[in-house]
């Protein structure tokens, strides 16, 4: 018998022979290393009871091996651990690619131009960076005021075409063959030409010398490239060979002058389906095209003495047609969606430098910091120092434990286990420092050139494949839970946990171009604020606490870390749309039921009228929402004035803001409506919320619960139906409501349901905030439009590495933000009005030098 087999065997006639005592064990918060005590409780004993009264044999054995597994993972695994590993792996990582990038070649150029592969069957990747899809209008703006030549044969003839398609989608081949083509755009002065060289020949380095003599002809872009009728009309052989080596060399002098203030790219040769080729053409062969490549590669560029002034070599179209020239009509020509990607190769390698897409990585040198990240920049070296000098003087004898940090989305609070007065003076530079290193990984991976950036491509297995694992790893993680109360603080924290890991595999894998999937997403994200609304009515309505403390607490907490990195990755506050949405409403929120006459549950007891009372400002919040809704001048109006614009607006308009605010209008009122209705029915005891009973009586609970279910059901299928997403996005605020609350009922109508709950989901759902934001910068990137690659081409290894670090990061950041508001809002009235009117000051002189900057920058261009 196996040792193993032996220890379960053990274990299970000791736990049918007597009660285990209760012991201690590690609460499901603990399991994941967010606090250290141990909690006096007896699972060990119920899961005893339950195998000796109802398992046999193989049961018993899966149980306990379930159990067993689940103890050793969170004996020797813990986030203070995880850390740990999280920060070696990010050091080396950064040492491994600032090596290779620069001493191994890393200019996102050449990557961009020599390799790459394909995500499906036409969307190019290229090696380490972003390409960006360019528009004609784009392009225009890129390309204004210059002159683009394709020199060559008839295969660079194609790329000619599909290169103006992206300028000029109605653009067509017009059959003209063998002679120069003309192309303009007058409307923004760009003009791209083709000149049919088919050879390399005299007459072409004479037109090469004539560009080079005469500037007002000279091309600012040349892309050239010739070989196949060399070997055509001289049957492939290696006299051929040498001509085309020497009249390279003739013509290397005056492109590589030419590249001295242009840019110039030689086309290497793509391959040939040799069985598609006619009789005329069966000469051409790919290992021809190679030697004829290899002379290329050998011989331009080697007169050069400026290392700027060379000539780049095209190869990805080359490759990428090795994938797809068996689709070729006549074995010679590329087809049609090849030719595309090496026209939006080309599109990129000139106007990312320009441009500056956010979504096009490649070609892009490093934008010099602003103004102010390089005050943040200062403010956390001068945290550094202090922190190094008040260590060195010994000040950090007070250091206390870190208490829990409360749920600042749904209200839900838990007081603090020391107050700030406890914490040393130390304690709030060290966890400024922390933050300061940590932003410092943000910045390596989202705005230097360190590590590398893919694009994301969707597919069903993408998505699906990780939702499962996500969900078998939440069942496997399933405990007691403490209360079985409606909506309790465990269900809540695992609702906005499995929500949160779903949103974030439907982000890396790019679902929302899905748009069935896109909308039940859109369900998740009014879930969250249904919770916002829920949560927080409960609070105001149960305690009546309409402090400024609680009022900062809550506000610092929501927005620490997105001002952070509004200083640090110089993006407006608006970026991080949901921080924005969820501060906005907290505000309404307080606003509404703080104002007179404040009516709460203690009032509410002694008359029912204070009932309609409370129902009566949530209709006036919700006909002003209608107000606005239907009024979208009166909105921009009041949301555009300066300084509040500042808060709303994004590329300088506030339609973002708009959309947001419009899709989930209502999310916030259903969370108020809900809460008010349940703590009404709890009151009056309306509710059977015992261990085991359902929630309403059996034959309520049966027929709510199909209800739900044919809600669900009938939501997929008409979200399966839609089309597209404007017409479903205006027909979601008034219908997301009902899903969540048939979750809420399939979740909390039966007994045994309220019972369990997931600890791997809830300890997620803890630091749900820190994760949706971080998620931009270090785990995807590119500011969400591609993936970040910590380990290049192993895209598996990569996510697992990249999220494991991700996680620890905001989880990190989650316990920071904690020991800060403790310092930052102290609960004396006079010293948190002096802080407030700091903070003010300090906010007002920000926005001025954001304003003057803008400006400035405005002026040079």
């Amino acid at each position: 018998m196996m040792e193993g087999e032996k220890q379960m065997q053990e274990v299970a006639g000791a736990a049918s022979e007597k009660p285990a005592p209760a012991m201690p064990h590690t609460t499901p918060v603990a399991e994941f290393g967010v606090v250290d005590a141990p909690v006096y409780s007896a699972p060990y004993h119920s899961a005893a009871s339950y195998l000796s009264a109802c398992c046999h044999g193989g049961a018993k054995m899966a149980i306990l091996a379930y159990s067993l597994g689940k103890r050793e993972i969170n004996q020797y695994f813990s986030i203070k651990n995880a850390k740990l590993l999280s920060l070696a792996a990010v050091i080396l990582l950064t040492m491994f690619h600032t090596v290779s990038r620069y001493y191994g070649g890393g200019d996102t150029c050449e990557w961009l131009l020599s390799s790459g592969r394909y995500l499906g069957e036409t969307v190019w990747q290229p090696y380490g960076c972003m390409m960006h899809k360019y528009k004609n209008m784009e392009a225009k703006t890129c390309l204004a005021e210059k002159r683009v030549a394709f020199v060559g044969d008839s295969r660079i003839r194609q790329l000619f075409y599909s290169y103006i398609q992206i300028i000029d989608p109605a653009q067509r081949e017009d059959g003209r063959k063998h002679n120069n083509i003309p192309f303009e755009d007058r409307s923004a002065s760009v003009n791209v030409d083709f000149l049919w060289y088919a050879e390399v020949n005299n007459s072409l380095k004479e037109r090469l010398i004539s560009w080079r003599e005469d500037p007002s002809i000279k091309p600012d872009v040349v892309i050239i490239g010739a070989a196949t009728w060399s070997i055509k009309l001289r049957g492939g052989s290696s006299e051929a060979l040498q001509q085309y080596r020497a009249n390279l060399t003739a013509i290397s002098l005056p492109l590589e002058q030419l590249a001295e203030d242009g840019e110039v790219y030689w086309v290497l040769q793509d391959p040939v389906h040799e069985e598609g080729l006619s009789d005329n053409r069966k000469m051409i062969t790919n290992e021809q095209l190679e030697l004829y490549n290899e002379v290329a590669l050998s011989t331009l560029n080697s007169n050069r003495k400026n290392a700027k002034a060379r000539v780049r070599f095209l190869g990805a179209l080359r490759q990428a047609a090795m994938e797809t020239i068996t689709q070729s009509a006549d074995g010679l020509h590329l087809p049609e969606s090849t030719r595309n990607v090496g026209a939006m190769i080309l599109m990129n390698a000139v106007c990312n430098k320009v441009l500056r897409p956010i979504d096009g990585s490649c070609c892009q040198s490093l934008p010099a910091p602003s103004l102010l990240q390089k005050l943040t920049a200062c403010i956390f070296l001068g945290s550094a120092l202090v922190f190094l000098v008040l260590h060195a003087l010994g000040h950090n004898r007070h250091w206390k434990s870190r208490p829990t940090p409360p749920d600042v989305e749904s209200g839900e609070e838990k007081k603090p286990a020391t107050a700030a007065s406890l914490l040393s003076h130390e304690a709030p530079f060290q966890a400024v420092c922390k933050m300061g290193l940590i932003m410092v990984y943000f910045y390596l991976c989202d705005r230097a050139d360190v590590f590398m950036k893919e694009q994301k491509f969707y597919t069903h297995s993408t998505f699906f494949v990780p939702l499962i694992y996500m969900f078998v790893l939440g069942i496997f993680y399933s405990e007691n839970s403490k209360e079985t109360k409606l909506l309790n603080r465990e269900q809540t924290d695992e609702w906005k946990g499995w929500m949160q890991l779903v949103i974030l595999i439907y982000h890396i894998s790019g679902a929302s171009a899905f748009i069935p999937v896109y909308m039940h997403i859109r369900v998740l994200v009014a879930a969250y604020l249904f919770q916002t609304g829920y949560g927080h009515f409960s609070f105001f309505w149960l305690k009546g606490d309409f402090g400024l403390y609680r009022v900062c607490q809550v506000l610092f907490r929501l927005n620490f870390l997105v001002v952070v990195l509004c200083l640090v990755m110089d993006r407006p506050y608006q970026f991080y749309y949901f921080v924005p949405l969820v501060t906005f409403w907290f505000v309404i929120i307080y606003a509404t039921m703080a104002m007179w006459p404040q009516i709460l549950q203690k009032k509410a007891n002694g008359s029912g009228l204070w009932h309609i009372g409370i129902l009566g400002k949530l209709l006036g919040l919700f006909l002003l929402i209608c107000c606005f809704t239907y009024s979208q001048g009166l909105f921009e109006n009041i949301f555009s004035v300066w300084p509040i614009s500042k808060l709303f607006e994004l590329n300088g308009s506030i339609h973002e803001w708009w959309f947001r605010w419009k899709l989930d209008r209502f999310a916030i009122i259903h969370g108020m409506l809900f809460a008010f209705v349940y703590l009404v029915l709890q009151k009056c005891q309306v509710l059977s919320e015992g261990k085991g009973e359902p929630l309403f009586s059996t034959r309520i609970s049966n027929i709510l619960l199909f209800i739900s279910v044919v809600s669900f059901m009938t939501y997929s299928i008409w979200a399966s139906s839609c089309k597209n997403k404007t017409e479903c996005n205006e027909m979601h605020p008034y219908i997301s409501g009902l899903q969540i609350l048939a979750f809420i009922l399939i979740r909390n109508i039966p007994g045994y349901s309220r019972s369990l709950y997931s600890s791997f989901f809830a300890w997620f759902g803890k630091f749900s905030l820190e994760l949706f934001i971080c998620q931009y910068h270090i785990w995807l990137a590119a500011d969400t439009k591609g993936i970040l690659v910590l380990i290049p081409g192993n895209p598996s290894l990569n996510i697992i590495i990249s999220t494991f670090i991700f996680v620890c990061v905001a989880h990190e950041i989650s316990l920071i933000t904690n020991d800060l508001a403790q310092v930052a809002i102290p609960k004396d009235g006079g010293a948190l009005l002096r802080r407030l009117l700091a903070a003010g000051v300090f906010t007002l002189g920000l926005l001025l030098v954001s304003r003057s900057a803008e400006g400035n920058q405005g002026g040079s261009h």
